[in-house]
């Protein structure tokens, strides 16, 4: 399992290294549900910064793959999880700290204080 620190409830800023293949498929679940860019080491050496959107677990991890929309435009990229060594969570998670609970309890924290609360989504930017 894939562990953070106590202080830590987001993957922003951790390195996953996947040469233990048992967690080589969290970790590219965890990509994958990441909400922002990761950097992906291939075992040529090679990085790639980007966005993972897609995944197509196989029945290894040659049959597996992740599909990457690189920062920096270029094509989008198919790449199998046996060719990768190790992920960074290098952008901010759009998502972290959106969950329905969080959102609920700031408005009732807003109406308690009697400020205004609306239904209004928050911006993307914070």
């Amino acid at each position: 399992m894939i562990a953070m620190s106590d202080t830590q409830d987001s993957l922003q800023g951790t390195s996953i290294d996947l040469s233990n293949l048992d967690q080589a498929k969290e970790a590219l679940d965890k990509a994958f549900d990441y909400r922002g860019d990761v950097t992906v080491q291939l075992r040529d050496g090679s990085t790639i910064n980007g966005y993972i959107y897609d995944r197509h677990p196989g029945a290894n991890l040659d049959d597996s793959l992740v599909r990457i929309m690189p920062a920096d435009g270029s094509a989008n990229r198919s790449i199998a999880y046996a060719e990768i060594t190790s992920l960074a969570f290098t952008g901010k998670d759009a998502a972290h700290g959106k969950s329905w609970e969080n959102w609920l309890k700031r408005y009732a924290e807003k109406r308690a204080k009697g400020e205004s609360a609306d239904l209004l989504p928050e911006p993307l930017d914070e």
